[in-house]
């Protein structure tokens, strides 16, 4: 935080495998992927971060992070001269040699970060989701309650709670009664049984108490050394923690239509889904508010062209595109080539994809560097489409990095 307030340190959690987001995961980190073009999902979480003036920033990663790391060092590059810094943290292995057994393992090794800082407060957020959100408001809500520890919660169906840590708010609406780790059977609000309070993964904690439950749980044997599934619970049982309600939370410039906007896309169908949000005349998440931006970096690249008829009709078009077949109700990343005669209809192309004369796509998402040949289909022949790539449960088509189209 600036000079005058509370000292705040961030601690990104980045390093988890993302396992329902391949194949576009095969090759790199989930926080790591292409998200609206030219972003990675990491940059939401930062920029969050940033605007809000938190500007000491350690991100933990561990697999596949080749790709999270260079984007990092390479684009958020902050003022040394005033001592900020957004930094990856690799698992180091500081309590023996092992990777990380959970994301509160992951905070138990690298306290040697808090203890150098030595920060009043610790903001652990998650670096995977596609939001906008000023934390300095959910951190003035936790100083003046005096929690441990404060959780960012949103509603979501009932239906959906085991997808989620599911928060059980008391009668004055913010301690937490329970916290349950992904149930299938939780009870409702009492405002709205058909709802609950889902964690976002974004966490607020006083250090003491962060420190002392990380020390608590290393010495439980039982314990699955997670934030949600061990941290949360602990601090609950304790009357430490408490509920920050999203839908309180405002940014400058946001709209009707998207305040409040949240999305987890750890799986193919909500990743499509996500970018489908986009493309709207009145878009439910609007990447163009210059008031609370999303930072990132996409290179030295000249402006998307559209020539031999090429068009492009709802649809994000990145830089460097050359558009010569149809484009419609998608988001193409730069570099991507579609060549006279193709048609590309709700689909996600990541950078550098090229979609060949007469070819057409449907309903997919091609990860960079894929070729589709001259007259290939993709999402036509649903048959065909599942015996060669990466099928969703609701039909969207995947393909990974470099994939081979036949």
């Amino acid at each position: 935080m600036r000079r005058g307030g509370p000292s705040v340190l961030g601690i990104v959690l980045a390093g988890g495998e993302g396992k329902r987001l391949m194949p576009l995961t095969a090759d790199r980190a989930k926080p790591a992927v292409t998200f609206g073009g030219t972003y990675r999902l990491v940059d939401f979480v930062l920029s969050n971060l940033v605007n809000a003036d938190i500007l000491r920033i350690c991100v933990l990663t561990q697999y596949k992070s080749h790709s999270l790391d260079r984007h990092i060092t390479t684009t958020w590059r902050m003022s040394s001269l005033l001592g900020n810094y957004v930094t990856p943290v690799p698992a180091q292995q500081r309590l023996g040699p092992r990777w990380y057994l959970g994301s509160a393992d992951a905070i138990l090794q690298s306290l040697n970060l808090i203890y150098d800082e030595r920060p009043e407060y610790v903001a652990v957020f998650g670096a995977d989701h596609v939001y906008r959100m000023d934390p300095r408001q959910m951190l003035a809500q936790h100083i003046d309650s005096g929690a441990g520890v404060t959780v960012a919660g949103i509603r979501v169906p009932r239906a959906e709670s085991s997808s989620f840590g599911v928060i059980t708010p008391g009668s004055d609406g913010q301690t937490v009664e329970r916290f349950l780790e992904k149930p299938t059977e939780p009870p409702g609000l009492a405002d709205d049984p058909d709802c609950v309070f889902a964690s976002m993964g974004n966490y607020i904690f006083t250090t003491k108490a962060l420190i002392e439950a990380l020390q608590r749980d290393a010495e439980d044997e039982r314990s699955v050394h997670d934030m949600g599934g061990s941290i949360l619970p602990q601090l609950t049982d304790r009357g430490e923690a408490q509920l920050y309600d999203f839908s309180e939370n405002h940014v400058p410039g946001e709209t009707t239509r998207d305040q409040g906007y949240w999305r987890d896309v750890g799986t193919l169908d909500a990743y499509y889904d996500a970018h489908m949000d986009l493309i709207a005349e009145r878009p439910a998440f609007n990447l163009y508010n210059r008031s609370w931006p999303i930072y990132t970096h996409s290179g030295q690249l000249s402006p998307a062209r559209f020539n031999a008829g090429g068009i492009a009709g709802e649809s994000i078009i990145s830089a460097g595109c050359l558009i010569r077949g149809q484009v419609t109700r998608s988001v193409l990343s730069p570099g991507v080539l579609v060549d006279p005669g193709a048609v590309v209809q709700g689909s996600i192309l990541h950078d550098n994809v090229h979609i060949g004369r007469g070819a057409v796509v449907r309903g997919a998402i091609l990860d960079k560097n894929v070729e589709v040949p001259p007259g290939a289909t993709i999402g036509v022949n649903p048959e065909r489409d599942a015996e060669l790539y990466s099928v969703s449960k609701a039909g969207v088509i995947a393909l990974g990095k470099g994939q081979r189209v036949s």
